[in-house]
């Protein structure tokens, strides 16, 4: 593991674990959520994902936070993964994505069923942090959630930059989708 490495799987406990105590009530907790994302250009597709979002929610205040290595998203084709990291996303200075904020309105935890709430936080993407409002649903079954939801990101509300030798095969506005399973914790 490098040392960059390191430093991110200990900024990533450090950041749930605060998170975690922060509030000592029954939370939901996972480290293989999936993020994808798929940019769609006349010229050309691009889509990666990754299943190594860590989640954490906590039930009591509805409080929770998702972060995403960006070197954990895969490529179809490793030319593109290497360009997403270096000239766009610039992994080695922006690590991470992350969004943290609060599902409205907070739901009754202990009651199975299909909730259709809306995430409102803070989404960070390349050094950059903005305010959004996400619409997600939410299925508990056995003290399992199950969390689906999808949204764009405009490049330009987030400072990446795509070169104009390459601006038709990549899209302005790129689809993330993020869907996983959190797991009830005491």
């Amino acid at each position: 593991m490098t040392s960059k490495n390191k430093v991110l799987a200990i900024l990533i406990i450090a950041f749930f674990t605060m998170l975690c105590i922060s509030v000592k009530a029954q939370s939901y907790l996972s480290s293989n959520v999936k993020t994808s994302f798929f940019s769609s250009t006349p010229i050309e597709d691009i889509k990666a994902a990754s299943n190594k979002t860590t989640a954490v929610l906590i039930a009591k205040t509805g409080e929770f936070a998702f972060l995403v290595s960006m070197k954990s998203f895969e490529f179809e084709k490793k030319l593109m993964q290497e360009h997403f990291n270096e000239n766009y996303i610039e992994s080695d200075k922006y690590p991470t994505a992350s969004f943290k904020g609060n599902i409205q309105p907070n739901i009754d935890w202990s009651k199975d069923g299909e909730y259709n709430v809306v995430a409102k936080g803070i989404l960070s993407v390349h050094g950059v942090s903005k305010p959004r409002t996400i619409a997600t649903k939410i299925s508990l079954k056995n003290g399992i959630a199950t969390i689906a939801s999808a949204f764009d990101v405009a490049c330009v509300d987030h400072d990446i930059k795509i070169p104009t030798l390459v601006f038709t095969k990549i899209a302005k506005v790129i689809s993330v989708k993020v869907n996983g399973t959190l797991t009830q914790k005491p």
